[in-house]
């Protein structure tokens, strides 16, 4: 199973979505927001996979409400899709 890893080390949405394109192979085309992050990570990477977010509470406060948005789109999407999941480590 792939597993992309994410870290407090994200200062923002962009590198967050960067981080997770160049880890799961995101299309060329994906634009860097959160409508694509669903749609890609929806439609366009095969499973199984998941993504870790490591050190969660260090992330939460730098990335604010963002962090809170993308968290709650990998939570929609491990809920929709049988092969990823999502974990807060």
């Amino acid at each position: 199973m792939r597993t992309a890893i994410l870290d407090a080390g994200a200062a923002d949405r962009r590198a967050v979505f960067s981080s997770l394109a160049a880890q799961l192979g995101f299309p060329a085309d994906a634009a860097p927001n959160l409508d694509a992050l669903w749609d890609v990570l929806r439609t366009d990477i095969p499973g199984p996979f998941a993504v870790v977010w490591r050190d969660h509470a260090r992330a939460r406060a730098a990335l604010g409400a963002d962090f809170e948005r993308i968290a709650a789109l990998l939570a929609d999407l491990a809920a929709e899709r049988d092969d990823f999941s999502f974990m807060l480590a």
